[in-house]
This record gives C-alpha cells, structure tokens and sequence, in this order.
C-alpha cells in the first residue's frame, strides 16, 4: 500500500480544500512548485491582460487546482509517472511511459480534461506551451529524458494547468 493510502471512508471525508493540499504536496514531491505555473499562466496572458500580476495567476492557478475533476486528473497522472520510474507498470505501458512515446497520447488526452473545465481557449493554450515547452514544462520535459525518471504526465498536467488558469484569466478579465 503506499504511503499515501487513504481508505474509502478517509478520502470521502476530505473536502476539495484539504485535497487542493495533496495536490500541492504531490506536485512538490514530484519538483513543482504554483510559482512555476503562474509564470506560465502569466507569459500566456500578459500581452492581452497589461494590468495583470503574478498575484492574480496565483490565485487563477489555485482555482484550477481546486476543481474537483482536475485534482483526480492530476493524481492519476502523478501516480503513473511514479510507478514507471518504480517499474511497477507491465510492458509494453512502462516502455512508453518511459520512454515518452510519441504516439502514446494518453498523457495529452489526460491535461485536456483539464483545459476543457475553461473551454476553447485553455485547449489553444494547451496546444502552445505543449509544443513549445517553455519553463518548467521544458524543465520537465527534459528531466524525464534522464534514465529512470518519467514525467510523462507530468509535463502536460503542468501546462494544463497554466493554460486553464490563463482561460479563467481570459474569461474574467477580457474585454
């Protein structure tokens, strides 16, 4: 069982604050701090919203994680990644995992249940910080290239995340 094991019961009773919590732990674990998506969400929205401040993406950046259907899709993702650096994943799965597999898909299918939550405009988003990779999704996208290490997942929950706040930037302060 792992040292994050909560019984039925146990994950019931938490609310969608406390688990906003494990998330942000998990997410630490795994070397990712809200800052580092904030300054995406930030470079997304700036040129549309001057006024806008790392104050405001932070804020836009914990409501996506507060949602519930994010914070599952998160978990998940984590949870993978982890167990193809333990190799507790049966072939072929831990080899693409791994090994990032292009045509895998899954990853990327995983970060836009998360854009969807903001609509259009978080999926053009996604698409631009996923093929452009900047800051720590280039940071992650690298280090998961490293032997024994798997951020798969990882890397796109990231710029889901960013790209989600930016459209509920977007949606709050258009004009």
């Amino acid at each position: 069982m792992s040292e994050h094991a909560l019984s039925k019961k146990e994950y019931n009773r938490l609310n969608d604050t406390k688990k906003y919590d494990i998330i942000k732990d998990r997410l630490k674990e795994r070397g990712i701090e809200l800052i580092d998506m904030a300054k995406l969400t930030y470079d997304l929205q700036k040129p549309y919203v001057p006024e806008l401040t790392m104050e405001v993406c932070l804020e836009h950046i914990d409501r996506v994680i507060l949602k519930r259907e994010v914070q599952h899709a998160v978990l998940v993702g984590i949870e993978l990644d982890v167990l193809a650096e333990k190799k507790l994943l049966s072939e072929p799965l831990l080899s693409m995992l791994l090994g990032d597999y292009g045509l895998f898909g899954i990853d990327e299918i995983l970060a836009l249940s998360i854009v969807n939550v903001y609509g259009s405009i978080g999926l053009t988003n996604f698409g631009y910080v996923d093929k452009l990779k900047p800051g720590i999704i280039g940071v992650l996208d690298d280090a998961g290239k490293e032997e024994g290490k798997c951020n798969t997942f990882l890397d796109d929950i990231v710029g889901a995340i960013a790209s989600a706040a930016a459209s509920s930037i977007a949606h709050r302060y258009a004009k």
